[in-house]
């Protein structure tokens, strides 16, 4: 097995921890805007480091006035919003530990984690929140603290803290040092109970630190960014301290249905999403052109633009009347797209899964660079990025300063350095399964070119045998069908099975605009449309252009469109969007014995 070890460009002093780049920040550059709020819509007031530690100090004496000691752990609920990142740096300065919680948890998922970290103390955005936590609170007898952000408390807070002097704060801040808890964040659980890996101050602080002068284009403080993923999610933490030892300007989106807007009036340099805000933001613009009857014009534009880019990988580069058609498609079309993400938008990082070279390609010609990037919760989020001088679209990239990786005998990923977790939170069976000395056995399998660029093949325990003995990846085929806008999510199966099939569901928000374009009643429910023969054609279609691409052993060969759609709220995906395979299995198997009862497979892929 070949290693690939990037040295770190920077090493950060052992009493070091996530509360100095704050401190760091406000004292260079006190009146440099750090954050942006949306205080009234479409309007933002800027805060300034100096206002923003202020505000950190000043709810962390709070804290410490409210009986939080140093190194115990409290909850965060809520969507992403200023105030939460205000409680994180003020827990930290408090020298205590946030532990996440995503806002759509049920009670069930509260009282685990809550009980499992020995939360003190618990931060929910709603009253409805809140109540989620009553349900649950003579379980998690340890937290004996409650408040809520939107009724008022952190105010309270604030006010509870006067008594405390600024050397307490002093002190407490630097109780951590760069080996030490940071925080606890909960896989989000795929299959089984979620896991709390520990992520130290080190990964943060050197990740920070490294990544900043390794992506000096992107982060720096001329920047800035709207941050709309969720910030129970480890790479929007790792973001939210980046941006502050970074300088980045950072505006919080809390409503996805809000984002565009948001961004029209925010005006970001660059966004952080996963491939399929990428995916709907192409396919929201296809659908709506072909509403206004420029359909033809928005695809000629998007062949262009994909053309464009590719040859831009070629020594000559584009010809002459590519260049004069990208020009003239920039005016028509790529410039509207560049405005309804601001207009100043240069680049974007995508994680989570593979973006697909089509949309790497699309984005880049039309003045959106997308770098791909990949990490987990165990490595605090990146450890691979492409960087906008080094690209290579379709793959992830190269491993960041500080890090290092291997692909094992059976291709599995292996990653070690600044970044890795300290382990699994009171579970040493599962940290000794997932570590290998200071390895961490990520679960991905992928390749290294000759130049040390990383493809993504699948997920190690999602690898499908079927009954013929043929290995099938399921992300190499359900995410080039999911880029249809018809398509919301797909489910490949067939493990140990005669041949792969799939589970389709439809997207419900461009369900709608795409029965409209194609003459057919808008206001058709998921249920009819999966038996709209119009829709089932537009899925055989799409399914068997990635056939194209694979064996006959390894193509669809039947596929079922699904009465509803799979989303976090049926509890299919989690909430960073991955497909629960265990629920979708438990819960659609009457659909999977319809595939596999009603006859062999043919050649082609049949609808049933």
């Amino acid at each position: 097995m070949k290693t690939y070890d990037v040295a770190p460009l920077i090493v950060s002093d052992e009493t070091e921890n996530i509360t100095d780049l704050l401190a760091n920040r406000a004292s260079q550059t006190p009146n440099h805007a750090l954050y942006a709020r949306e205080l009234t819509p479409g309007t933002w007031t800027n805060v300034s480091a100096a206002d923003f530690q202020a505000e950190v100090v000043s709810v962390a004496k709070g804290l410490i006035a409210a009986g939080i000691q140093a190194g115990q752990t409290v909850a965060i609920m809520s969507r992403t919003r200023y105030e939460w990142t205000v409680l994180d740096f003020a827990i930290w300065y408090a020298g205590a530990i946030p532990v996440p919680v995503y806002e759509s948890s049920a009670p069930s998922q509260i009282e685990w984690i809550l009980s499992d970290s020995d939360c003190v103390a618990f931060f929910g955005e709603t009253e409805e929140i809140l109540a989620r936590f009553e349900e649950i609170k003579s379980h998690t007898p340890l937290c004996r603290l409650s408040w809520t952000i939107e009724g008022g408390d952190i105010d309270k807070i604030k006010q509870l803290g006067k008594t405390v002097d600024d050397a307490t704060i002093q002190t407490r801040r630097k109780s951590s040092k760069l080996s030490d808890l940071a925080t606890i964040i909960y896989t989000s659980g795929t299959t089984g109970r979620p896991k709390g890996c520990e992520l130290t101050h080190r990964g943060f602080v050197e990740l920070s630190k490294n990544a900043t002068l390794d992506l000096a284009e992107v982060v720096n403080p001329k920047h800035s960014t709207l941050l709309f993923i969720p910030l129970a999610h480890v790479f929007a933490r790792f973001i939210e301290v980046l941006c502050v030892h970074g300088g980045v300007r950072v505006g919080h989106q809390p409503d996805s249905r809000n984002v565009g807007e948001a961004m029209v009036s925010f005006k970001p340099d660059f966004l952080l999403a996963v491939p399929r805000v990428f995916e709907k933001v192409y396919n929201s613009a296809e659908q709506k052109a072909e509403a206004a009857g420029k359909g033809k014009i928005f695809r000629k534009a998007a062949y262009t633009a994909i053309a464009y880019s590719k040859a831009l990988d070629t020594p000559k580069g584009p010809s002459l009347g590519l260049k004069i058609q990208h020009k003239l498609f920039d005016v028509l079309v790529y410039k509207k797209l560049r405005a309804a993400m601001g207009g100043k938008v240069r680049y974007a990082v995508s994680g989570g899964a593979p973006l697909g070279p089509r949309l790497g390609h699309f984005f880049r010609a039309i003045g959106l660079v997308v770098l791909e990037g990949y990490g987990l919760t165990e490595t605090t989020a990146p450890a691979i990025i492409g960087r906008p001088h080094n690209l290579k679209i379709g793959k992830v990239g190269r491993m960041l300063p500080g890090t290092g990786i291997k692909i094992a005998e059976d291709g599995e990923i292996w990653l070690r350095g600044i970044n890795i977790m300290r382990g699994y939170w009171r579970n040493p069976e599962a940290t000794a399964a997932a570590m290998d000395g200071e390895w961490f056995k990520t679960g991905d399998i992928g390749e290294l070119d000759e130049d040390g660029f990383l493809s993504i093949t699948g997920r190690k325990k999602e690898l499908i045998v079927t009954a013929g003995g043929k290995n099938v990846a399921p992300a190499l085929l359900e995410d080039p069908i999911r880029a249809n806008p018809l398509i919301g999510q797909v489910v490949v199966v067939g493990d140990q099975k005669p041949f792969v099939a799939a589970l389709v569901s439809l997207d419900a928000d461009m369900l709608p605009i795409w029965l409209s374009n194609h003459g057919l009643d808008k206001s058709m429910t998921i249920a009819q449309a999966a038996k709209e023969p119009a829709v089932l054609a537009e899925i055989q279609t799409a399914i068997d252009r990635v056939n194209k691409n694979f064996s006959k052993a390894e193509s669809i060969r039947k596929f079922i469109v699904l009465d509803r759609e799979l989303n976090e709220d049926s509890g299919h995906l989690t909430p960073s969007l991955k497909i629960k395979r265990e629920s979708v299995m438990r819960d659609f198997g009457p659909a999977l014995d319809e595939i596999y009862d009603s006859g062999p497979a043919t050649s082609e892929t049949k609808a049933i």
